[in-house]
C-alpha cells in the first residue's frame, strides 16, 4: 500500500508540473469507457457519462467557446444545475485553458453582478430557468460585455448550447497551463466585508485528491455521492474536482432537495460512500430510512457536527458520521479520516486531526505561540512551512484583506476559526471569529445579508447573526435600527415581511433572515464595529416577527 506521504509527493509533482494540462489530468488520460459521473434527475431516472463521452462533449463546447475568442486566463461563469451540460461546460472552461467562475443557483442579480463584474468574464453559461437573473437592470449592465450561452430556450442574442455543441467539431489540443494557472475563481461567503475572489490553481488538485482519497476513502468500488452544491466549495471540490483527479465516479442529483428524494438515491443507486452538511443527516433524521441502504462511509462537513447526529447514525446506518473540516482558501485540512492508513477512534465533538499535507496549530489569542493547555481555545493556524499542500496566496486585487489572512513573516495563515486541542491531537471547534453564518450546510456572510437591508429606505443599521436551531443547525436573525420617521412602524410586521423579501429579492432565497428584531441601537466597540456575538445571546420582546 502506498503511503499517504508518497501519494502526496506524487500528486504534487503530478498537478504541479509546469507542463499541466487540466482537461488531460481529469478527464482525458483515464480509460474513456469508465463512467466519469452518474447523473440523476428528480424521477430518479440515472444517465451514466463516460471520460469518453466527457472528452467529447467538452472538446466541441471548448472549440464553440474558442470560437468566440475564450483563451487562457479569460473567465468564463457558470450558473447551473447540478447536470450533464455543468460537466460538460466546465470541463470544455478548462480545455480552453480558461477560468471557471461558479455561481450559485439560488444567487439573486447583485450577488451574480459582483462574481461577473469586474473581472474579465467573457462568457456566461446558463440554464434557461436561470436566464431572467441576467437581464439588464440596477445591478447589470445594459451593454453586458459578455456573450450568454443558455442550456434551453434562448433569448434574442443568446446562444444555444445544443447547438454549440452540435455544430462545433472537437478542439484538436487542450490548453497545457501549468501547475500555477487559475482554473477556477471562487468567492468566499463574505463575513467582516464584501465576498472576496479566490484564485484556486491547478496545483491545488494535489490537495483535493488527497482529502478525496484519505478522507473520503474514496475507492473504485464505490458508489460515491456527495450532495453538495458545486456553487460552493466543498461540492465543487469533492463532487466534481476530486473525483475527476482520480477517474472515479461520482453522483449529481439534479433536484432541489428533500429528505424523502434523498433516501431514494442512496437506496435505488446503492450508494457506498455519502457525504453531506450536518443540516441533510439532520432532515434525514426525521424521515425513516429504507431497509437497504448500505453505506460504508459518511461524512460531514461546512457545519459543526452535533454528536446526536453521530449517535443516531450509528443505531440508523449502522455507521458513524465522520466530521470534517476546512474553506474555500485551503480546500480540506482536518478530518475524522476514514482510510485505514489514517482512521481513528471517534471523539464526541472532534472535527479530528490534521491530514498529511497540513500542519495545524491552535495559537494564543495575543501571540503566534502556540496554546500550552490541552482543551484550551485559541486561533486555528496553518504552518505554511510545514503544510506542503498549501496553495492559496491571496484574493484577486485584495491586498488589505489578504494581509489579515497571514502573519507577516509569512510563516501562518489565519483560518478565523477558533478551536481546542486535546492530548491526543484531536481539535474540537469553539467558534467562528469572522461570524460566518452556517445555515442548513450553507455558508452566510452576514455583511451581504446586511448590505441588502440597508438598501431600504426605513433602515439605517443592521446586523446579521446566526442563532442554534434544531433542525438547521443555525438560523439567520437581523438587528434593524431604523432611521427616524421610521423608528415606531404602524405594521411592524410587515416591515419585517417586507425586508425579508428584500434578502429573498437581491441576495438569495435560502439567505433571508427567519426574524427580524427592531433595536434602537447595535452594540459596537470604541471603533464603531458592530459586535454581533453580543446580539446572539440578546432577548428582545419588542416588534419582533
Amino acid at each position: 500500500m502506498t503511503s499517504p506521504e508518497q501519494r502526496m509527493a506524487d500528486l504534487l509533482k503530478t498537478f504541479g508540473d509546469p507542463a499541466a494540462c487540466t482537461a488531460h489530468l481529469l478527464c482525458d488520460r483515464h480509460p474513456a469507457d469508465a463512467v466519469a459521473f452518474t447523473v440523476v434527475g428528480a424521477d430518479l431516472d440515472g444517465h451514466d457519462m463516460t471520460y469518453g463521452e466527457l472528452r467529447e462533449s467538452s472538446a466541441r463546447m471548448a472549440s464553440a467557446l474558442a470560437a468566440l475568442g475564450v483563451g487562457p486566463g479569460d473567465r468564463v461563469a457558470t450558473l447551473m444545475s447540478k447536470s450533464a451540460e455543468l460537466l460538460v461546460a466546465t470541463l470544455a472552461i478548462w480545455r480552453t485553458g480558461a477560468v471557471q467562475v461558479p455561481l450559485f443557483t439560488a444567487f439573486a442579480p447583485p450577488a451574480i453582478a459582483l462574481r461577473v463584474t469586474g473581472n474579465g468574464t467573457k462568457v456566461v453559461i446558463t440554464d434557461a430557468g436561470q436566464r431572467p437573473k441576467l437581464a439588464a437592470g440596477p445591478d447589470l449592465p445594459t451593454d453586458q460585455p459578455w456573450r450568454i450561452i443558455t442550456t434551453g430556450p434562448t433569448e434574442e442574442g443568446d446562444l444555444s448550447f445544443a447547438e454549440l455543441l452540435a455544430g462545433h467539431p472537437p478542439l484538436d489540443e487542450a490548453a497545457v497551463v501549468g501547475g500555477d494557472a487559475t482554473i477556477v475563481e471562487l468567492f468566499t461567503s463574505g463575513t467582516s466585508g464584501p465576498p472576496k475572489a479566490v484564485p484556486i490553481p491547478l496545483r491545488a488538485v494535489a490537495g483535493f485528491a488527497m482529502y478525496q482519497e484519505f478522507g473520503l476513502d474514496h475507492r473504485p468500488t464505490d458508489v460515491f455521492w456527495n450532495a453538495a452544491d458545486p456553487g460552493w466549495a466543498y461540492g465543487l471540490y469533492y463532487a466534481i474536482i476530486a473525483p475527476l483527479a482520480l477517474g472515479l465516479r461520482s453522483l449529481l442529483y439534479n433536484s432541489l432537495f428533500s429528505a424523502e428524494g434523498t433516501w431514494a438515491v442512496l437506496s435505488r443507486f446503492n450508494v457506498t460512500n455519502f457525504t453531506a452538511g450536518p443540516t441533510v443527516y439532520r432532515k434525514l433524521r426525521g424521515t425513516p430510512a429504507p431497509d437497504d441502504v448500505r453505506l460504508r462511509c459518511a461524512s460531514a462537513a461546512g457545519e459543526p457536527l452535533p454528536a446526536d447526529v453521530v449517535s443516531w447514525a450509528e443505531r440508523t446506518l449502522g455507521i458513524p458520521v465522520r466530521d470534517h473540516y476546512g474553506s474555500t482558501e485551503l480546500g480540506m485540512a482536518i478530518a475524522n479520516a476514514w482510510h485505514p492508513a489514517l482512521r481513528t477512534d471517534l471523539k464526541p465533538g472532534s472535527m479530528g486531526r490534521p491530514l498529511p499535507g497540513w500542519s495545524v496549530t491552535v495559537l494564543r489569542e495575543d501571540t503566534n505561540s502556540a496554546v500550552a493547555e490541552a482543551g484550551m481555545p485559541g486561533r486555528v493556524a496553518m504552518d505554511i512551512t510545514k503544510s506542503p499542500l498549501m496553495w492559496f496566496e491571496g484574493y484577486r486585487d485584495a491586498p488589505e484583506r489578504t494581509a489579515e489572512k497571514f502573519s507577516p513573516d509569512g510563516h501562518w495563515f489565519y483560518s478565523g476559526d477558533t478551536a481546542s486541542r486535546d492530548e491526543d491531537g484531536h481539535l474540537f471547534f469553539s467558534g467562528r471569529s469572522d461570524d460566518v453564518i452556517l445555515m442548513a450546510g450553507y455558508r452566510i456572510g452576514p455583511f451581504e445579508v446586511e448590505s441588502v437591508l440597508l438598501e431600504h429606505e426605513a433602515v439605517a443599521e443592521a446586523a446579521a447573526v446566526g442563532v442554534p436551531h434544531e433542525e438547521h443547525g443555525e438560523v439567520m436573525e437581523a438587528f434593524v435600527v431604523l432611521r427616524a420617521g421610521a423608528s415606531s412602524p404602524s405594521d411592524p410586521d410587515a416591515l419585517a415581511a417586507e425586508l425579508q423579501q428584500l434578502v429573498k429579492d437581491r441576495l438569495a432565497k435560502h439567505a433571508y433572515p427567519r426574524r427580524v428584531h427592531f433595536v434602537t441601537e447595535l452594540p459596537k466597540t470604541s471603533s464603531g464595529k458592530t459586535q454581533r456575538f453580543l446580539l446572539r445571546p440578546r432577548q428582545v420582546s419588542s416588534r419582533t416577527r
